[in-house]
Parts: C-alpha cells; structure tokens; sequence
C-alpha cells in the first residue's frame, strides 16, 4: 500500500461552477444526479416539503423543487426516494479521530454508512506526540477523503503546561504557520482556561493568531464554576464549548454568544442534561450543536456516530428538524461554512442522505458530494487504505524494562496505615473525584484495597525513555481480580498508563506495549486477555475499522470478566492522566489537582 494523496475528485468551488448550476437549473444543460420524489427536509426554513425533486450537477447542488425534469438528459442518473425523507448529510462539529484507534481513512470508512458526511476534527492527540508532522500528516491524510474533514489546529500541546510533559509542544508561531495550511478551519479547543483568564502570552498568541486569520476558536472551559472565570474565559475568545455537563452550563455558553456543543460519545452522555436549555428552558436552538468528541471504534460500528447523537437527542424531545439542524447548518454557520455545506440548497455540496424514518433516522443511502457512498448501512465506496511513515511509528520509549518493583509506593516511615488521594471515576462523564482512603501499609509499601474497590494507577514516562514511573491511586472500576490494563493512549499527553490490582501484572503490560509499539492490553495472573496494537503514535491502529473494532470489543469483554462494570470503561481509562478537568488527575509530574491546578502530595495528613 501506498499513501495516497487524491483518492477522490475535489469539488470546484462553487464561483467556478456556478454558470453551470444556472444552467441546470434553467434546464439549458442536464443534471450529473437528480433524486426525485421526496420529502425534503428543509433545515433553513424548518419545515419537511413533499414531492420534492433535487438535481446535482459537479458535485454540487443545482436545484431544489417540485420537478427537476427539466435537468434530466439521457446520461443524468435517477434515483427514485419513493417519498422518503432527503437529508442533509450530518456534521460532527468536534472530535478526535484518534479517539476511534483508527486513521482517518478508517475513520471515514466507518461513520459514512451512518451518514456523516462533513467532521471537524482536532488532532491534539498526534500532536502531543509528532508535533506538528503529526498534524500535517492527519490534515494531508484528511484533504483524501471523500468526504469533507476539516482540521483545527491543536491549542494546548502540552494540555497544561507545568502540570504534564509530552512528547512535542506548540506555540504561537506553529499555530501561525499550519494556519495557512488549505485545510485549516481553527484553533482546537483550548483547554487551558486558566491560561486564557490570566492572559497567558502563549494562549492570547494563538487565539489572536487565529482570529486574525478570520477562523474559528475553539473552547473547553472544564469548570463548573460560572462566575468571574467563565466570563473571563468567554473574553479570551473561544466561540465554543463541549464540556458542559448541566442545562445550566448551556445556558450560561449561549447567553455569552458561544455555541453551546452537546457532546453524545462513547463514555460522555452530556446532552439530556442539556438538551433541556431548549426542551424546558426554551431557548433559540439556532446556537446548539450536537457533536461527538470522541468515539471508540467499537461504538461507531455497533452504534453509530452522528445518526446516534441525533436520535439519542430527539429520544430527549426534541423536534426532530431542529436535531437535524444541530448536526448539519448550526455547526456549519458555527464555522463560516454556510454557502458550502449543512443544507439541501443550491450551490451547497451534494451531501445528503435518503433516510426512510425521521425520528429513528434510519438512513437508506449516502451520497457525498452527488455520489452515492453507502447503501443499507454498507459502504459502496472503495476508500484506499492510508499509509503512514515509518517515522510516525516505533514512539513508544520506555528506556528500561519494567519490573513489579517499579510499582511500590513507599509510606513514610513508621506508618501502619496512610490517608491518601484517589482518582474517583465518574461513569459517563469526563470529570473525576478527588476522593481519599485510609489504605494498610505492609513491609514498608502501602497496598491496595480491593474490597474497597481500591487498585493502583501507575504513569510511565514513554516519549523521552526517561524511565521514570508516577504511581497513584484510583478507584470506580471494580476489578475483582488480579489483572492490569495498560495503555499509550493517555489523554492529552499520551504517556503509558497501567491500571491494576497485580504488580506483576502491570509490569508485563507495560513490557508488552513497549514491543508492539503501543496499544492497550489487558494482562490477568500473567496471561494475555486482549491486544489492540497501535503503532502509529501508540494512538491509532493500521488495521480497518472493522479488525479494530473486533478486537476493541474483546478489550471491553475482558475489562468486563475482570470485573469491571462501567460503561465504555477502557475511555474513562485512557483519560485519568486528562489535567485540564477536575478534579484530580495523574501526569509524569505527579498527582494533579485540576481544581487548583496544582501538582500535591499523594498522602494526606492522618
């Protein structure tokens, strides 16, 4: 296989092409595509319009109406809807493709069945290991697709400088520089807020470097707190917001004139709290968007993607028109892409979707750019597979060979028992809890407390081969047994977590990572549960979507048999080392205090 750079025909910008769109439509030249017969779903005006025929010529739409007769010729290809619904193809307004394990190829080959059409991704998680060639390796990689993937610019690499070290950093000037890049639609979400409120020379250089490029900034203020912070934060210039996890918070966000994002992802299930600013509140939708963030491989083919988010949204009461209209033309004015995309109008990318069923959004096809990519829940298309450089590989650098010893924590001396810290996980939510436990402490090393559902947590150092272990304490996966999972995939900067209840355990997961070049693996009394390599960057897999998937589904199925209950446990897992949202986290620095944003003692005073 080799990297390819144009797998598909981009469409020519619509001040080329528009003499031919009047033509068309005046029926003085035919359609490449017209779908006639069906109920269009009008997200600008909001209503569904019957006996509605759409003619699409240079992969763009031409004419929208109730006979586009006129625009058929002898080659003009027919698709009779029967009098089903016509449906912009949906818009995913922030995510990580590397939250999927796959490239984008594989990215896209999976979500096209489930009519996303159109993704706005941030691809930090590269960034916080290549840099920026990581970036650029992702944007190029995306300007192949066959569907439109627009790339921001990561803000925060690291996450929170001081706090974390990663393999790379980012600053103003390489945010100036990939800005001018031809696919560049922003500045990713900037997850230093208190970088933002106090002025931090790095953040105010990126964002009005961004804003004087005329893009979007995008926000993640991960604080409850709505007071002075949050205004402060709004000031600095984000134009949106994922993390809210209240009515409240979407509340707050849209008052301010930011886009409030409603996230539906794997393991975070933050839009029926907040879907209710619209459903209760009664606020203008206009300003509501839904989105993912970030999507197990797993989930995406079992469950879907854009079509789940926008289900699960109207299963909430929602209209279904305005769901529709909070994954395609909210999020593509959001970004300045009206005149491009979102909608079933002229001049906009054929991007729409046959669906059979509004409310259930039972998607018959997918057509992208007037071709038609997915039929029956199958993709038709043949999307080449994707190569990355050997460069991009071989990141995992552990510098040593692990051993259980590494894994003691040593309890000052004299002690029987220490009160320490615990990372409490939250199920179905990004934040944690800053929990404490009184823990025994045997031959001078404090030890766990699985009775209380009490293992360790252990960061290992895997970009500069420092060798250096963090070990800590965390509680909320309910493992029952002796086992470890270990991962590369450690939110923002990617270093290697192991969680477990064995030492030995933990150790040869770490050593097992470190010979296939990253991915997570599940290891139990010395024997190998589960594998999922990822060799580029320790994030994303070479392998199709589908392989991916499987063997993320034997990851979950050996998560489960260790004990563990927690929904899509293996993301709450990847993000326990996440220091820009509360409250406490582990990083290579130490335990983190993301409510004070300070690193602090694991032992607490008895």
């Amino acid at each position: 296989m080799h990297a390819t750079t144009t797998s598909f025909e981009k469409p020519k910008p619509w001040s080329t092409v528009a003499p031919l769109l009047v033509d068309v439509a005046m029926g003085r030249r035919p359609a490449d595509l017209v779908v006639r017969n069906g109920r269009w779903v009008n997200v600008h005006s909001g209503e569904v319009i019957a006996g509605t025929d759409v003619a699409i010529v240079a992969g763009r739409v031409a004419y929208c109406g109730p006979d586009a007769g006129h625009a058929i010729g002898e080659k003009t290809q027919l698709v009779d809807a029967q009098g089903r619904y016509l449906v912009p193809g949906l818009c995913d307004g922030h995510m990580h493709v590397e939250s999927g394990m796959v490239t984008v190829t594989e990215f896209c080959r999976a979500v096209i069945p489930h009519g996303t059409t159109t993704m706005f991704i941030d691809p930090h998680e590269i960034a916080n290991v290549l840099g920026l060639e990581g970036v650029r390796l992702m944007h190029d990689e995306a300007m192949a697709q066959p569907i439109n993937v627009f790339v921001q610019v990561p803000s925060c690499v690291p996450s929170a400088p001081g706090l974390e070290n990663a393999g790379a950093e980012l600053g103003p000037e390489e945010v100036e520089e990939a800005l001018g890049w031809p696919n560049i639609i922003g500045l990713g979400e900037v997850m230093n807020f208190p970088g933002v409120i106090l002025n931090d020379e790095t953040m105010a250089g990126e964002i009005s470097a961004t804003m004087r490029a005329g893009k979007t900034v995008g926000g993640h203020y991960a604080s409850p707190d709505l007071g002075r912070p949050f205004h402060g934060y709004v000031a600095g210039g984000p134009a949106d917001d994922h993390e809210g996890t209240r009515a409240e918070d979407a509340i707050a966000r849209v008052r301010q004139g930011m886009r409030a994002m409603l996230r539906l992802g794997s393991a975070w299930y933050d839009v029926a709290s907040q879907i209710k600013a619209v459903t209760e509140n009664g606020l203008d939708p206009r300003n509501f968007i839904l989105c993912t963030d970030d999507s197990h491989s797993a989930t995406i083919v079992e469950e879907g993607h854009m079509n789940r988010v926008v289900r699960h949204a109207i299963a909430q009461g929602l209209n279904p028109i305005t769901a529709i209209q909070m994954a395609t033309l909210n999020t593509a004015q959001h970004f300045g892409l009206e005149r491009e995309l979102g909608s079933i109008t002229p001049g906009r990318l054929a991007d729409l979707l046959i669906v059979s069923d509004l409310p259930s959004l039972a998607i018959d096809e997918v057509y992208a750019r007037g071709v038609r990519l997915a039929q029956g829940g199958r993709l038709e298309a043949d999307i080449p597979a994707y190569d990355y450089p050997e460069r991009a590989k071989n990141t995992v650098r552990l510098g040593k060979r692990i051993t259980a010893a590494d894994f003691d924590i040593q309890a000052p001396e004299g002690t029987a028992s220490v009160k320490a810290r615990v990372i409490g996980v939250v199920e179905n939510q990004a934040p944690t809890r800053a929990l404490a436990a009184v823990l025994p402490v045997d031959g001078g090393i404090v030890a766990m407390d699985r009775d209380n559902d009490i293992c360790q947590i252990s960061l290992i150092e895997r970009h500069q081969g420092t060798g250096s272990v963090i070990n800590g304490f965390v509680s909320g996966f309910g493992y029952k047994q002796d086992c470890a999972l270990a991962s590369t995939v450690a939110h923002d900067s990617h270093h290697m977590i192991v969680v477990g209840t064995n030492k030995e355990d933990m150790a040869q997961a770490a050593n097992r990572l470190g010979v296939v070049g990253g991915g997570i693996v599940m290891v139990s009394s010395g024997r190998e549960l589960a594998l999922v390599e990822l060799p580029i960057a320790g994030l994303m897999s070479d392998a199709r979507a589908e392989v991916v998937a499987e063997k993320a589904a034997a990851l979950s199925a050996a998560m489960r048999e260790m004990g563990c209950t927690l929904n899509n446990a293996y993301m709450q897992h990847s993000l326990l080392a996440l220091v820009v949202i509360p409250e406490l986290r582990i990083s290579d620095l130490g335990i983190i205090d993301v409510t004070a944003f300070k690193k602090v003692d694991l032992f607490l005073p008895s």
